[in-house]
């Protein structure tokens, strides 16, 4: 029987020095219940109470052998599959990195924050509503009631027979003159929505930038001097505007308002269509039936309003003839701002 114990030691010492040696399997073959070894020790109850003392410790011995053979084995493969981790994950510290490209804001929200400065440095305030608006604010509160013809020129999504996509920001300026009492100086940025085709110059969406001073003795030339300081400041120093009279039914008087083209002086060119001025806004006088519906006495009171489209803005600012090109997100276009 010690022979027997001396070939299990034997053969499980070469098929550990094995370099894909199966451990958990070498394991059982000779340790587990049905293993070699265990066999062995089943046997030793036919031998002489002499003899068991003697083969007992050999039995003792092989198995702390292969105990201990089979636990340097599996430190020895952790070891080799570190190794080989720290191998494949080496890094080369000498190489170059990988260049990072930075981000920047697109040129929106660019102008966006340059226009929206522009503003709170002439002392206004941001404000913001909701873009799914009811009727009454997009409309009825502006003096547009239903089937008003101004409504067809805003054409919007309608999502109930009160809902709608809100066509423009000046809800926001409702919403504003109902909550806050004057004074009142605020602009009020964001997304609007009307069904119009895509093309150079329009699109289903696009975002708009409004204006709204409510005081004691607010004239036009409250508004013209605002607007001047601006244009001059988001345009340069040489630039002049110009009113034009208009119609809008939230505003009386109302004008459309040109500036001067910055890049021929106002003598005439490809950017300005070879007119020397560029329409940006429309503005005017806040309608007395506006105020009245907000609980605001025009007795006392005035203001003015004024509405421009930021895209309008960034393709006057930046020369770019087609509107789409800010929504394509084509890195080419966008590196250049």
């Amino acid at each position: 029987m010690k022979a027997k114990l001396e070939e299990i030691r034997l053969a499980a010492e070469a098929q550990l020095a094995e370099p894909s040696a199966d451990l958990e399997a070498i394991r059982i073959k000779y340790l587990g219940k049905k293993g070699e070894l265990t066999a062995v020790l089943r046997g030793m109850g036919a031998l002489t109470p002499e003899e068991r003392p003697i083969v007992g410790a050999v039995a003792n011995e092989v198995r702390a052998f292969i105990e201990n053979a089979i636990a340097v084995k599996v430190e020895e493969q952790k070891k080799g599959a570190l190794l080989d981790k720290l191998k494949a994950e080496r890094i080369d510290i000498t190489m170059p990195g990988d260049k990072i490209i930075a981000g920047r804001r697109h040129p929106l929200a660019q102008v966006r924050r340059e226009m929206e400065d522009i503003f709170i440095g002439m002392g206004f305030s941001v404000v913001e509503g909701p873009e799914v608006e009811y009727d009454y604010y997009n409309f009825q509160a502006l003096n547009i009631p239903e089937n008003h013809p101004a409504r067809d020129t805003q054409d919007t999504f309608y999502i109930t027979d009160n809902i709608l996509l809100r066509s423009q920001t000046s809800p926001v300026q409702v919403r504003t003159m109902e909550k806050q009492k004057p004074p009142i100086r605020v602009i009020s940025p964001g997304r609007v929505y009307r069904s119009d085709a895509v093309d150079a110059t329009h699109s289903p969406l696009f975002h708009q930038l409004e204006g709204l001073v409510v005081d004691k003795g607010i004239t036009m030339g409250d508004l013209k001097g605002m607007l001047e300081t601006f244009a001059k400041t988001m345009f340069g120093e040489s630039t002049k505007i110009r009113f034009r009279p208009h119609h809008f039914p939230f505003t009386e008087p109302s004008a459309e308002v040109d500036v001067s083209c910055f890049v021929c002086g106002g003598k005439g060119c490809r950017l300005c269509k070879n007119e020397g001025w560029m329409e940006i806004l429309g503005a005017g006088m806040v309608h007395p039936n506006v105020l009245r519906g907000c609980n605001i006495d025009p007795e006392e009171y005035s203001g003015f309003a004024f509405g421009m489209g930021i895209e309008r803005i960034v393709m006057t600012k930046y020369n770019i003839d087609d509107m789409r090109l800010l929504y394509e997100n084509d890195m080419r276009f966008l590196g250049q701002f």
